[in-house]
């Protein structure tokens, strides 16, 4: 039998809805800050929200950030928040929902694809994810 260590994997656009519909929805971004520097982030303004940026993984090292349990508590989610983790193509958000679930976290969601989608049959990003959907976003 398989068990979930987070409570799923959904699509960019189910996240969108959940952020939309679910005061207590909260969306975390855990690429790094290069990646939100040069590639963009996901915009919530339109629905009165502010993403969550944590690093997974830490920039420039690529060192796992023995800290993201802590800075999650530290931005306010608790555990009765349904928290949605973007990363890149939807790898590093998996790590990020099963840690926030095993520190007690309810409700951990990946979104499938991520923030740029995975590579293509060129090796390029961004034909899928939430910003090829069109969700908000914005260049920093």
């Amino acid at each position: 039998m398989h068990v979930v260590s987070y409570s799923g994997d959904i699509t960019p656009q189910e996240a969108w809805e959940k952020l939309e519909n679910d005061p207590k929805a909260v969306l975390v971004d855990c690429r790094t800050r290069a990646e939100w520097a040069f590639v963009g982030v996901p915009d919530l303004e339109v629905i009165g929200k502010q993403t969550v940026f944590i690093e997974w993984t830490t920039f420039p090292d690529g060192v796992p950030n023995s800290s993201f349990v802590d800075q999650l508590r530290a931005a306010g989610v608790s555990d009765d928040n349904e928290v949605i983790f973007i990363c890149r193509s939807g790898h590093r958000s998996i790590g990020a929902a099963q840690a926030a679930t095993a520190d007690g976290v309810s409700a951990a969601y990946n979104v499938l694809d991520g923030f740029e989608g995975g590579l293509d049959e060129n090796d390029h990003r961004g034909a899928t994810g939430w910003r090829a959907l069109n969700l908000p976003w914005r260049q920093s």
